[in-house]
């Protein structure tokens, strides 16, 4: 008697499962989603509600905007089946903007108080309608060229009017070679200056010994700060002189010349202080080569 029960409760469960299956497949996207899988529909059928919730969350995908309307459970990812040999298991898998997302990752900068839109900067959306910025947009063309074989090549010191568009050009030239999984770092100068005081009891010297050993380093709107001994001397000379020693990379915008930019550096509370200037920009000149952009503003 006991088996012949058993056998009636198996009979009636999957009498259920067939039902709710068959509800379910009424569902085009239900029945082009289990189309896909090559597994007998008794093996489907026991994983019905998955399939509904799988079914669900492509659904949400099809009509998402971008990743902060997802409304799955795990954000970025759908609850997908995959066929494991002759069973059925459900993985988490990244949707489209996800994968976009993470791939960006791989290769993305770091970045320190740099905008959006320069962050995005591609050589491929460089302007080319104004002849005085050809010299400059040659230079990192052929810097980008020779990478690979020349990763010890001199940096670029590029400055001039405000608002020519140089930090864009040296940014999109530093993300492309980003995809390269080139090390890169492109900090604010001015920024970096205040955060490094703020982190000067926390994580000052990993965040020093980050930034000097960078592959390629951009310190951007350098001659903007407000020059103090500390800043000039243990900050920008400890990082410079790591790098001239390294022969790695650096590269500098300003709205300042190399003379200017000396005579910013030797002014300070103490008075002038010349002597320590110059070691800078002598340090700079090792590192770069210098460029001037004078173009039109860019920003208006």
């Amino acid at each position: 008697m006991a088996v012949e029960a058993q056998k009636l409760v198996q009979k009636c469960d999957y009498g259920l499962l067939k039902k709710k299956y068959e509800e379910a497949i009424k569902d085009e996207n239900f029945k082009k989603l289990v189309s896909k899988i090559d597994l007998p529909e008794k093996e489907l059928m026991k994983h019905t509600s998955s399939l509904e919730e799988s079914t669900q969350e492509l659904k949400n995908c099809s009509n998402c905007k971008n990743m902060a309307f997802c409304k799955n459970k795990i954000k970025g990812f759908v609850y997908y089946p995959v066929k494991d040999t002759n069973r059925l298991r459900f993985d988490y898998i990244a949707c489209k903007k996800m994968k976009k997302e993470l791939k960006e990752k791989e290769y993305s900068c770091n970045y320190y108080d740099i905008p959006e839109a320069i962050r995005k900067a591609s050589m491929k959306d460089i302007a080319l309608d104004d002849a005085k910025r050809i010299s400059a947009i040659k230079w990192l063309k052929n810097f980008y060229d020779n990478y690979e074989s020349n990763p010890h090549q001199k940096g670029l010191y590029l400055h001039g009017s405000f608002g020519s568009g140089k930090t864009y050009l040296v940014c999109a030239m530093l993300n492309e070679l980003a995809k390269k999984k080139v090390d890169i770092t492109i900090v604010y100068y001015p920024e970096l200056l205040r955060s490094l005081k703020e982190a000067f009891e926390t994580d000052f010297s990993s965040r020093i010994d980050k930034i000097k050993k960078v592959s390629i380093l951009f310190l951007d709107d350098i001659g903007a700060e407000s020059v103090t001994p500390w800043a000039r001397d243990e900050i920008l000379g400890t990082i410079l002189q790591y790098r001239m020693d390294s022969a790695l990379p650096t590269f500098f915008t300003s709205n300042l010349n190399i003379d200017e930019l000396e005579a910013h550096l030797s002014s300070t509370k103490s008075g002038v202080e010349r002597v320590k200037a110059r070691r800078i920009i002598e340090r700079i000149k090792q590192l770069t080569d210098n460029i001037e952009l004078i173009s039109k503003n860019r920003r208006n």
